[in-house]
């Protein structure tokens, strides 16, 4: 049923208007706000293969090979698996949540314990995730033009930089058409070195399973190369934000694909990481095969181990074809560190300065410190930032996991996913308290001060810490300090596919995207209000208020 405007509201201009950029859906994806269901046209497959093309990284190979020739194989394989476990059992309910409730990240860190602005800071730990892991791909991509095509390394990151740009500008649709053209190549290249060594030299896999890394770590279980190992693999876990900012894209749950729909989750969501450790593993393999040849500093950069496993079968091509699946390779991640990246500090700047010139610009951002990174050759110090930055993301990602699995089904927290402003508190100390200190006492005991042992497992001790803070402080505040007022607009009987028009903007968006504004007297988009830095929260004073504009009920 459609209502009509009457001619006064036809003829009122709007009273924000976007910049062109920021209000072109194609290019803007919903960066700060519910995905649409309107806008969810990919199948769960489809969805499912452009957040696994994402994973595409040869970082992985860096970071076993690093893994491993430091701590050896027994030490270093079970870390990569334990940190494996660890990422995909946190990942479950965060990849759930977000495809069912339609939210990237930083919608869920808001509603998940830590508050309007509390999110600010994750959206930072986030951006740096994006950033540290586009430099790290962007060298892996650099070295791969040096040895390919003479190219010096500070012009090959740049090169590196400006050839993903073209994809992560245009959004979700150029991301999964890439994603999705590029797969078949990409997993030939894959597999291909392992193919060579298991018909060429089988032995070869015995012989890895007693090396004992080039640091006299020995091939023997050690308990500290084991957690500093567990630590830089689980630098990783910042992985599961960038899969459900593609998850959020995902159709709605139905009895007909509810098969399809949970197994495109898992597989996108938490199952990177089972590609990820095989990854690892295995760049730790072809690592260990070519340090005689190449050397240690060489064996941890991907294209040279890559092309001495390859160059038996290959011949001639052998460089050609290396160099071509590094950077099929790079482009498929880079993509989406630049994607995700992007929609984190554009979450950020909108809160902090009320503004919003769109998503596209902080593409440019993203790139433009990952480049300096790479100049300044953050790939030499991998171990030392990974293992450092590990004990901030995982008390990230442990305090959202513990409000999702312990809060919510307990009631001490709201059930559903709240991210607007007009219903939150700035800051949430439940999520957010949780974090810092976790992270806090993690990172002194990183530096030493809790001694050797506790220096190697900081990470697990910080998310014991998060997972424990967030159901005490819950009951200590008694989650009063989740909502700010209720939402009574998004009721169980409401029509969520109902759109309301903004009467900031003047423009339709569905109903959990809407919220009801004192100062508007109306309804209100997210964003929009959001960006109002003239209306001091009065919503959250006064009582709540109809939603008497037309609405535009869609088929």
């Amino acid at each position: 049923m459609t209502e009509t405007l009457s001619s006064a509201e036809k003829s009122a201009p709007p009273k924000r208007r976007y910049a062109p950029l920021a209000a072109n859906e194609n290019r803007e994806d919903y960066s700060l706000r519910f995905a649409a269901h309107s806008f969810r046209k990919w199948s769960p497959f489809v969805v499912a293969t452009t957040a696994l093309g994402g994973i595409a990284y040869l970082a992985d190979f860096a970071i076993g090979a690093s893994i491993v020739l430091s701590y050896g194989f027994t030490s270093g394989v079970l870390a990569i698996l334990a940190a494996a476990v660890v990422i995909f059992v946190t990942g479950v309910p965060i990849a759930a949540a977000c495809a069912k409730s339609g939210v990237d990240m930083d919608l869920l860190t808001r509603g998940a314990g830590f508050g309007y602005f509390g999110s600010t800071l994750t959206s930072l730990v986030y951006a740096s995730f994006t950033v540290i892991f586009f430099s790290l791909e962007g060298s892996i991509m650099g070295q791969a033009f040096e040895l390919a095509l003479g190219i010096p390394l500070p012009v090959g990151y740049l090169l590196a930089t400006l050839i993903v740009l073209p994809f992560a500008l245009y959004g979700m649709g150029a991301v999964a058409k890439m994603q999705t053209w590029t797969q078949p190549l990409w997993i030939a290249g894959l597999v291909l070195p392992f193919v060579v060594v298991l018909v060429r030299e089988p032995g070869k896999f015995a012989e890895f399973t007693h090396f004992g890394g080039t640091e006299g770590a020995g091939a023997g279980f050690s308990a500290i190369g084991f957690g500093f190992g567990m630590g830089v693999a689980l630098s990783l876990i910042g992985q599961i934000g960038e899969q459900a900012d593609y998850l959020r894209f995902m159709p709605e749950k139905t009895a007909e694909n509810k098969r399809s729909w949970w197994a495109a989750v898992l597989a996108a969501g938490p199952g990177w990481v089972i590609l990820g450790a095989a990854k690892q593993i295995g760049g730790a393999l072809l690592a260990f095969l070519a340090l005689g040849v190449v050397g240690k500093a060489h064996a941890l950069e991907p294209i040279a181990p890559y092309l001495e496993a390859v160059k038996p079968a290959l011949g001639p091509v052998a460089l050609t074809f290396a160099a071509l699946f590094v950077v099929v390779s790079q482009i498929k991640i880079n993509t989406t560190n630049a994607y995700s990246g992007s929609l984190s500090f554009a979450n950020f700047f909108s809160r902090v300065l009320h503004k919003h010139p769109g998503r596209v610009w902080y593409v440019l951002v993203n790139c433009g410190i990952a480049l300096a990174l790479m100049e300044f050759g953050a790939f030499g110090f991998l171990n030392k930032i990974l293992g450092f930055y590990s004990n901030v993301a995982i008390a990230w990602i442990g305090a959202v996991c513990a409000d999702l699995v312990i809060a919510k089904p307990l009631g001490l927290s709201p059930r559903y996913i709240e991210f607007k402003r007009a219903y939150l508190h700035k800051i949430n100390p439940v999520g957010f308290g949780s974090m810092l200190v976790a992270s806090a006492v993690s990172i002194v005991a990183y530096f030493g001060a809790f001694g050797p042992f506790l220096a190697a497992f900081s990470p697990l001790l910080a998310l014991v810490i998060a997972i424990a803070g967030v159901p005490t402080l819950a009951v200590a505040t008694k989650g009063k300090y989740y909502l700010a007022r209720e939402n009574t607009v998004a009721g169980p009987d409401a029509d969520l596919r109902a759109t309301h028009t903004c009467s900031a903007c003047g423009d339709p968006y569905e109903l959990p995207d809407v919220a009801d504004c004192a100062k508007q007297d109306g309804p209100i988009c997210s964003l929009c209000c959001t960006l109002d830095n003239t209306c001091h929260d009065v919503c959250q004073t006064t009582g709540p208020v109809a939603l008497g504009l037309p609405t535009v009920r869609t088929p």
